[in-house]
């Protein structure tokens, strides 16, 4: 298993400013996150990314990098800006730990996703570290209540990382060991009813028109056509794409579940027209190298295009998923179908888009309307 990096954040000034600098060895998948960031700039002279202190976002950054690093934070609470090139080489240091060998073994076993490995296996790491002088199978159910709430308090985790971490444990004691789901009761976070934000399908067509490069105009059109997940689309092959029988067809998704899902014309035009100027080998979208494109270059793609169409609220590779599933529902698509398109377990996952779809709101007569029509 890869270890996970260190990451150390120093205050600094840089060119008269306050800054926050991002200290780490060099990582790939590190540098393409932080591109991916808002205000995160390249210092040439530093050859260190940072932030504007006073735009910086501690929680936030700690949220988005603390699956890929362990970050240290501590030079923010008390220490000064210090010049960078007068800094001493900090060494940190994280307490080891004996991550169970069963664990990484059921996961395999169980051929969870690589992402979702990860995932776990941090957070599972964070709890080991948290009761480092037990055994963990004397932990009770009230301790582990407790460093979840310990987690929310002190932490500030989010509820969809409470729900991660929470499983992360539950998988150690139900599934390793195999004790009864009834062993303990963790409290599980409220979900927070929020609704998918979606473009207009004008939004969407200006979006690929002004897009000139044909490679991205694909990546864009797939998104929406297909209703795929960013992931989806990085893992698809040059023989996934089957125009015979004009279908897509998506391996390993979420829930390691395959699907097919329809190709439309004009996909099938614009990736004919990629296919010959780019000759992809292996990836359907590949790196400078051949390997597979990365998931920040198609965030950067996604929010060019916004740009370039005029559109100035935040727009994510995920909104044009949820674009494509509630323009099915206005269009009239049976809601198990969007299901099937989409690849969720559960109509209730779906459903949700019936909340976001276009209501004709001329059949309904307004009540203020009423009132003053009735007094005239």
């Amino acid at each position: 298993m890869q270890p996970k990096l260190n990451i150390v954040l120093e205050p600094a000034n840089h060119r008269g400013k306050d800054v926050i600098f991002v200290m780490f060895p060099y990582s790939k998948e590190l540098v393409d996150s932080l591109r991916a960031m808002d205000g995160a700039k390249w210092s040439q002279s530093n050859s260190a990314w940072y932030f504007a202190k006073d735009s910086f976002n501690l929680n936030s950054f700690f949220n988005k990098l603390k699956p890929l690093a362990y970050i240290d934070y501590s030079l923010l609470k008390s220490t000064p800006p210090i010049n960078i090139h007068e800094k001493k080489k900090i060494k940190v240091v994280k307490l080891k730990i004996t991550f169970p060998k069963a664990y990484s073994d059921k996961l395999d076993q169980k051929r969870y996703s690589s992402s979702t490995k990860a995932i776990y296996t941090n957070y599972f790491s964070d709890f080991i570290r948290f009761f480092k002088d037990r055994e963990l199978d004397t932990i009770s159910s009230d301790e582990i209540n407790e460093y979840i709430l310990f987690l929310i308090r002190e932490k500030n985790i989010s509820a969809s990382q409470q729900n991660q971490r929470i499983n992360a444990i539950k998988f150690y004691y139900e599934k390793v060991l195999e004790h009864d789901r009834t062993f303990y009761n963790i409290e599980r976070p409220i979900k927070a009813k929020t609704l998918p934000n979606v473009l207009s399908t004008n939004e969407i067509k200006m979006m690929i028109d002004k897009t000139t490069n044909i490679k991205h105009k694909c990546i864009i059109s797939l998104l929406y056509s297909a209703g795929l997940r960013r992931s989806e689309l990085i893992n698809l092959r040059i023989t996934d794409i089957l125009s015979d029988q004009m279908l897509l067809k998506i391996k390993s998704a979420k829930g390691n579940k395959d699907r097919y899902v329809g190709l439309s014309k004009y996909s099938l035009g614009l990736l004919r027209e990629f296919y010959i100027q780019y000759k992809p080998t292996l990836w359907l979208f590949e790196g400078p190298n051949g390997d597979q494109f990365s998931g920040s270059s198609i965030v950067k793609i996604v929010k060019s295009a916004a740009k370039k169409a005029g559109i100035f609220r935040r727009v994510t590779p995920h909104m044009l998923r949820h674009s494509f599933a509630t323009h099915h529902l206005e269009s009239g698509t049976d809601l198990r179908y969007i299901q099937e398109f989409l690849g969720h377990s559960s109509t209730k996952t779906t459903e949700i888009y019936t909340h976001v779809a276009k209501t004709d709101f001329s059949k309904f007569k307004n009540p203020l309307d009423e009132l003053y029509n009735e007094n005239n």
